[in-house]
């Protein structure tokens, strides 16, 4: 759950789906920017913000006009 506090808001959201991610498998889909926008009432910018952290993490990589998808396991650091 997103809340108001010292910690920014992209920040809660990048620590929910990193939370996700490792249920998933690498090549799976994460939520589309929508989908995270209608589910959580974030402001797109906010969501980016979010997905750019998890992108540079490596736990994510970003194909345009396709989506976020989970990192090979070897990107993740596991």
């Amino acid at each position: 759950m997103i809340t108001d506090g010292p910690t920014p808001k992209w920040a809660q959201l990048a620590a929910l789906l990193r939370e996700r991610i490792r249920t998933l498998a690498p090549g799976e889909l994460i939520p589309s920017e929508h989908e995270l926008e209608r589910d959580t009432g974030l402001a797109r910018g906010t969501i980016r913000k979010a997905i750019a952290a998890l992108r540079d993490e490596g736990l994510i990589v970003t194909t345009r006009g396709k989506g976020s998808y989970v990192a090979e396991r070897a990107e993740r650091g596991d």
